[in-house]
């Protein structure tokens, strides 16, 4: 007989865009993190509002997860599209939930599956002599050994309406995500409860909508109960205790939460995937509650007319003092260049929360890619001192974001905070937030000024020349601090200048910061290592989560592997990573774009090459599985020097 697997799986729901996916998916995740199990959730949708088809995946487990498998254990499906897009990818064992009412829908009924996609299903159905249908589909998922789970949800939607005495209901559709993840649950055999909670919780601004869904929900998982007793399906979710510090957190929200934490009090945008989630939801959270009883605070978030606009006044705004950021994504960042050099010039302290996607131009405008390295260290013409730090997964994106703007006001710079579609869309149980971890730094300022801080004109030396490069810094309106800001080279007043003795000065001294920024940072903001072994991973941002889940899969095995996670990309820390990396027998670059910038970079400071290069940029993450047989390939010494990692639907 064969075991049955518990609170270790992956689920996958998917429909087209609009239909509710993100809703189930949100609710199905809900339900196992108060269940007291960890889980890891990855959305994946197409550049349009409605109709193309999206999905969303969950890995669940009682041990902590960081990233996502490319098998499927449990496939909820609504609509014929997902089953065509995912039958290949179930388990033997696992299971398809479907609609009875779509299995003999032809491929070439569904619009929505573009050419490259429905080739390679026809090839695929084709060579086992099945129908171009979901049944094909759903036949060939059998004879892998795949459970199948017919479920009439629109039958179903109207004995609901007739058993609720109101007939509207029958032509609610949107229920039927809910009715496919209630399927899920019941031959999951997941406790009705904390289900029911959880469907509550999301749906909690219309309790309405909340009682339906949760009668509907109760209403299928009796039909699925009663109709698949006894089936071989072995995989079950059983809940357990809830550890007290975890919560369930979303990447689109942890940035928005370190920036309230931060004190950052003015935001603005231009709209933009994936970043506009961040000011979405400080804008839904402006008004805050501050450490003192009673007291009330805000975040002013403004969207602008474009991204030029949007960093400008973000920039006006922190010369009054305020902590001032701007969240966008690659094409908004390509605007910001000229006015991220004013700052630079100005030492104006801002923060640009940069969501890396797929480029170039539009690219793949809702879909991962790690592109942006170069671009964030180099952005601008001439030079100036700017940080860049990375983020490589959802908690550390919350403290990084109030570390960001200590880095900005302490150095008086601009910081960029890279973050990228797949923190920005994922969904994870970790440790609750801690704010009182990091404390708030707001640098060198003056606010009363004195005659030693003017200069012979009587005005206030905003860049003054000294042995420390960080000059105090006042806002606008203190009294007596008379001072310029200009675009062009200055004096220590701010006037311009093209004195040529003046401009070496003043080029020194703003590029100093740097130095000194590279000596005070912690050595855990720059270079974080993990494990041990003679195969060194090199990586950054996001592949993090795949990196560490792909280690311990092989450390089960014997296999030692190290993994450095570079977090500050500038200035770059090339003695503690040159530490690190010392004696190191084969070294892998790692990371999610066409040409390993990470690895050009390393080389490029330290003189050491990659022995191996990992890379991906079909617009999907890093899965445990990619990373996984990709470092197997080089243990095993059957691995070309590049591997290109494509798994992704």
């Amino acid at each position: 007989m064969e075991k049955t697997t518990t609170n270790s799986l992956s689920w996958v729901i998917g429909g087209a865009q609009g239909s509710g996916v993100d809703s189930a998916a949100n609710i199905f995740s809900r339900a196992c993190a108060a269940g007291g199990l960890e889980i890891f959730g990855k959305r994946e949708y197409y550049s349009n509002i409605k109709g193309e088809h999206s999905y969303f995946t969950v890995r669940v487990s009682d041990m902590p997860v960081h990233s996502h498998v490319d098998e499927i254990n449990v496939l909820a499906s609504f609509d014929a599209e997902t089953i065509f897009r995912h039958f290949e990818d179930v388990t033997s064992g696992g299971a398809i939930i479907y609609d009875s009412d779509v299995v003999n829908t032809l491929l070439s009924e569904v619009p929505t599956v573009d050419d490259p996609a429905a080739v390679r299903i026809r090839k695929t159905l084709e060579k086992t002599g099945l129908a171009l249908s979901v049944q094909g589909a759903l036949d060939h998922a059998k004879r892998r050994g795949v459970i199948l789970f017919p479920v009439p949800f629109f039958h179903l939607l109207q004995e609901f309406a007739q058993k609720a005495n109101d007939p509207a209901l029958s032509k609610l559709t949107r229920m039927v995500n809910v009715m496919a993840l209630s399927a899920s649950m019941a031959i999951l055999d997941f406790d009705n409860e904390v289900f029911a909670k959880a469907i509550q919780f999301i749906f909690r601004a219309k309790k309405k909508v909340a009682d339906l869904n949760v009668s509907a929900a109760a209403h299928v998982s009796n039909y699925a109960k009663a109709k698949f007793a006894g089936s071989d399906f072995l995989y079950r979710l059983k809940t357990k205790r809830t550890a007290q510090d975890m919560i369930i957190a979303q990447g689109s929200q942890s940035s928005a939460l370190g920036k309230m934490v931060a004190g950052c009090r003015f935001q603005t945008y231009y709209p933009i995937t994936p970043a506009s989630d961040d000011s979405e939801f400080l804008e839904a959270n402006e008004i805050l509650d501050l450490d003192s009883p009673g007291k009330k605070g805000s975040t002013v978030v403004v969207q602008t007319e474009d991204e030029i606009a949007a960093i400008a006044m973000a920039i006006g705004s922190a010369l009054t003092g305020a902590r001032s950021a701007t969240a966008t994504s690659g094409p908004g960042f390509s605007l910001m260049a000229e006015a991220l050099g004013w700052a630079g010039i100005n030492e104006v302290p801002i923060v640009v929360s940069l969501y890396q996607r797929a480029g170039p131009s539009t690219g793949l405008p809702t879909r991962h890619e790690q592109g942006d390295l170069n671009f964030a260290i180099n952005a601008g013409h001439g030079e100036f001192p700017r940080i860049v730090l990375a983020s490589g997964d959802i908690e550390e994106s919350f403290y990084d974001t109030i570390k960001v703007f200590n880095l900005a006001d302490r150095y008086q710079m601009p910081v960029i905070h890279m973050l990228d579609k797949a923190i920005a869309n994922s969904v994870t149980t970790c440790k609750n937030f801690d704010p009182k971890k990091i404390e708030i730094d707001r640098g060198s300022t003056v606010t009363q000024i004195t005659d030693k801080d003017k200069g012979a004109a009587g005005n206030y030396l905003r860049f003054k020349l000294s042995d420390n490069p960080i000059s105090p810094r006042v806002v606008l309106g203190t009294k007596d601090a008379i001072f310029w800001n200009t675009g062009d080279e200055h004096t220590e007043e701010g006037h311009i200048t093209e004195d040529p003795e003046l401009r070496v000065q003043m080029m020194n001294k703003r590029m100093n910061k740097l130095q000194v920024a590279l000596r005070e940072i912690p050595d855990e903001d720059k270079v974080v290592a993990y494990g041990s072994g003679d195969i060194v991973l090199v990586g950054w941002g996001s592949t993090k989560g795949a990196i560490i889940d792909a280690m311990e899969k092989l450390a089960s095995e014997g296999v030692k592997i190290k993994f450095v996670q570079i977090r500050l990309m500038s200035p770059f820390p090339t003695d503690l990573l040159h530490s690190m990396l010392k004696g190191a027998k084969t070294v892998v670059d790692i990371e999610m774009n066409y040409s390993g910038q990470l690895g050009s970079l390393v080389r490029q400071h330290t003189g050491i090459e990659a022995d191996y290069q990992i890379v991906k940029f079909n617009g999907r993450p890093m899965s445990l599985d990619e990373v996984y047989n990709a470092v197997k390939r080089i243990k095993n010494g059957d691995a070309p020097r590049r591997q290109v990692l494509k798994s992704g639907a």
